[in-house]
């Protein structure tokens, strides 16, 4: 969008996490408020209009009636908790926030590059954005002292490293898959 710029390219105005879509991985979409290729937006030009706050929780409005159903479906980056992100950066801090995003960064980058068999991408980018930061620390632990897994394939260690993270969305009740609208 013209004249709608952002310091913060990981996480976006409305709450996605930019840092962890497929699309912004690929180079596709620079983020939220990046230039070239950033994406008209409702909630941008509505940013324009109310000051330019850098996320929609710093607006007096927040949350506004854009929020009512906001992640209720996905797109090729996941919704879900979008609002619930928002709320935490706020609860906790953009610094903490961001070190917590940096960090699910670098651990999905670890699986892209060490389980991904050409068929998990967007698995791995929606298993990092919506398990909580722990969980994904104790998975990785719990991988590194399993060296049996250097031998298997990658399309087995794929397999694998799948079923670890769907056992502990299982558990948190999570369902980790982008649900479009039909």
């Amino acid at each position: 969008m013209r004249d709608f710029t952002r310091p913060d390219l990981l996480f976006s105005l409305c709450g996605l996490n930019c840092g962890l879509c497929p699309m912004h991985l690929d180079g596709h979409c620079p983020g939220c408020g990046g230039g070239e290729g950033n994406q008209s937006c409702k909630i941008a030009r509505c940013s324009l209009q109310h000051g330019k706050p850098e996320y929609c929780s710093r607006c007096q409005e927040f949350p506004c009636e854009k929020y009512g159903h906001i992640d209720a479906f996905d797109s090729f980056v996941t919704h879900q908790n979008q609002k619930k992100d928002l709320e935490k950066q706020q609860e906790i801090g953009a610094e903490a926030y961001r070190a917590e995003q940096e960090e699910k960064i670098r651990i999905l980058a670890f699986l892209l590059e060490n389980y991904n068999d050409g068929r998990k991408k967007k698995f791995f980018c929606v298993a990092v954005n919506l398990l909580e930061l722990e969980d994904l620390k104790s998975v990785m632990q719990e991988k590194e002292a399993e060296k049996e897994l250097c031998s298997l394939s990658i399309k087995e260690r794929a397999a694998y490293m799948k079923k670890r993270l769907e056992n502990i969305a299982d558990e948190r009740q999570m369902v980790l898959k982008l649900r479009k609208k039909r």
